[in-house]
């Protein structure tokens, strides 16, 4: 159970008297400031251009077209978890129950989003394989203090002989 401090801030239960004690966050400690009309206001006012392009931009490609507007706040929701944006979340996932995507269709995109991420850290380990293959560095060293072994490039390994 947290605690108020003198400021009126919550405080968590020591790890001590309760081991799986999580620290609990107040709105003013929270990491990203609430987005609010102030905060849309003061973006225009200072990059006018930028941002009624970026406002038009944005109403083009979530309008209705080759894709239901429902299924492209599907993929927005999708591509905020990858790019990890809580903004992009909320309000995604937001537009995309007033489209009508249930929590289910929502959760199936995030999924998507989720093996997609974990897909490219995968589908990349192609490149250290390559690595490992071509560029003896450290690991033919290694290789060769701890065995006596060493590789000659041509997956024939040689003993050395001290």
């Amino acid at each position: 159970m947290s605690s108020l401090d003198s400021n009126g801030v919550h405080t968590a239960p020591s790890t001590a008297e309760h081991p799986t004690a999580v620290p609990v966050a107040s709105k003013r400690e929270s990491l990203y400031p609430e987005a609010t009309r102030e905060i849309a206001e003061q973006r225009s006012r200072l990059a006018p251009g930028p941002a009624s392009a970026f406002r038009a931009f944005s109403q083009s490609v979530f309008a209705e077209g080759a894709l239901a507007t429902k299924t492209k706040q599907l993929i927005a929701v999708a591509v905020a978890h990858v790019t990890q944006c809580p903004y992009c979340i909320r309000s995604h996932t937001r537009a995309a129950l007033r489209q009508g995507a249930s929590g289910e269709e929502i959760m199936e995109a995030i999924w998507v989003a989720a093996e997609m991420r974990a897909g490219g850290s995968y589908a990349h380990s192609a490149l250290a394989l390559d690595t490992i293959a071509h560029d003896p560095g450290a690991h033919a060293s290694h290789v060769a203090e701890t065995t006596g072994v060493r590789e000659t490039g041509n997956n024939a390994p040689v003993r050395s002989t001290p």
